[in-house]
């Protein structure tokens, strides 16, 4: 070789180069077969393998490959392999399909679900009839095997139905105010529930009504407590006649209310009148008065009677007698009580008050009930029995049983007479009449 050749550096080069193609005939070359292992697969998932001679080879020796399953399907067995030197890789695995637990029925409804129990299965639910869904009305199994939500439950929130019976009217029995109503209950029921609670808010069929209208109310209860209610009007009619006005002097005892059907009123006179005409009247059904009025006539005293007793009979629990006597028809105390008397005639009439006067001495002695002369038997019977004298004025009063309640020896004014009779000769119901008719002597 020339000079130039056999440089330190080209010495070295050459050298390297003999050495390693000595090293290489001498160690054995490994051969790569492209499918040591046999391919990996997995149902229902994937692999994903990286191998040493790259992105085509998926089972050459020392290849390893990455295990993962589709959505709902959970890995069993290894997620890493590899490809070994025995042709075999280091593990197995499969997928096994997700589900979630059965769900439990609930009470009074049911579910239904797109893939069973399956991962995304979504279960619809639904209530019997008369129930609502509380709560979600679907859930879905969730990929971790878990339903989604919480489990509904069917509420019973529908009411129950109720129908009342019809309003009704009913008129009143003769003489009555009130008529027995009956009724059959209402007609109830619930789209969940057999078993109802019904009740009566108001008075019992059966039993008596008043007059006018009576709402009878009814509410009804389910076992969830759900309400419905209704109500209906019994009336009651009384059939009532126009009210029926007392006589004048006399007054009306009824029966009943008064005025109502069936109702008898009967007639009655004041002390010193007498009836003309029927005793009572009956209302009617048709609202009409049987008969017609009756009316009070001033007693027909009978004045030429021969003994006191029967002048006084004519009196009894009729009339009071009030009994004026002086020695003459010129006394003085006897034309001012006159005067008096005279201008209170209207109120001793309303008090049941009868005047009897007895005036001067035999024979020329006078007795009389306004313009009726009384025998002089009777005068001096009258004089006898309540001892009034002949010698001065004075007044007596009687009671309707005749005896002897007052004696006045001085003229008394009109309004002093009455206070005395208003207080402690008239009961209770003369009273009330006399309230009524106090202005008729205006």
């Amino acid at each position: 070789p020339s000079k130039s050749l056999c440089t330190p550096l080209v010495v070295i080069t050459l050298l390297h180069k003999a050495l390693t193609h000595i090293h290489s005939q001498k160690k054995p070359r490994l051969h790569f077969h492209p499918h040591w292992c046999h391919s990996p697969s997995l149902t229902n998932g994937e692999v994903t393998c990286h191998s040493p001679r790259g992105g085509a080879y998926r089972s050459t020796l020392g290849t390893r490959c990455e295990m993962s399953c589709d959505r709902g399907y959970r890995l069993l067995g290894r997620s890493s392999i590899q490809c070994l030197a025995s042709r075999r890789w280091s593990g197995t695995a499969f997928c096994r399909r997700m589900r979630c637990h059965v769900l439990n029925l609930i009470p009074h409804g049911r579910y239904t679900c797109t893939q069973g129990f399956a991962v995304d299965s979504r279960c619809d639910f639904t209530c019997d009839p008369g129930y609502r869904i509380d709560g979600e009305h679907s859930r879905t199994c969730q990929h971790g095997g878990s339903w989604s939500g919480a489990q509904p439950v069917c509420a019973d929130t529908d009411p129950p139905k109720i129908k009342c019976p019809p309003s009704r009217l009913k008129v009143a029995e003769p003489g009555k105010l009130t008529a027995v109503v009956t009724w059959d209950p209402p007609a109830v029921k619930d789209t969940a529930d057999k078993s109802l609670d019904l009740i009566l808010v108001g008075q019992e069929p059966g039993t008596e009504f008043k007059e006018g209208a009576n709402i009878i109310r009814y509410k009804v209860y389910d076992l969830a407590r759900n309400r419905a209610a209704c109500k209906f009007i019994v009336r009651v009619e009384v059939r009532r006649c126009s009210v029926l006005p007392a006589p004048l002097y006399g007054y009306l005892t009824c029966s009943s209310d008064g005025n109502n059907y069936g109702a008898t009123c009967d007639y009655h006179c004041d002390g010193g009148y007498e009836l003309k005409g029927v005793s009572s009247r009956v209302c009617t059904f048709s609202r009409n008065w049987e008969g017609t009025p009756a009316e009070c006539v001033p007693m027909e005293i009978k004045s030429d009677v021969k003994t006191v007793s029967a002048l006084l009979d004519q009196f009894y629990e009729k009339r009071r007698l009030l009994i004026m006597s002086a020695p003459n028809i010129s006394d003085s105390d006897y034309q001012l009580q006159n005067i008096m008397i005279q201008k209170a005639d209207c109120g001793l009439d309303l008090r049941h008050v009868t005047l009897i006067e007895l005036l001067g001495s035999p024979p020329r002695e006078t007795g009389r009930i306004k313009e009726s002369l009384l025998n002089s038997e009777v005068i001096e019977g009258l004089r006898q029995v309540f001892r009034i004298s002949r010698s001065y004025f004075s007044m007596v009063l009687l009671d309707k049983l005749g005896m002897d309640r007052e004696r006045f020896i001085t003229p008394l004014a009109s309004e002093e007479l009455f206070s005395y009779i208003d207080s402690f000769l008239l009961d209770e119901e003369e009273r009330e009449r006399l309230e009524l008719h106090r202005d008729f002597c205006d």
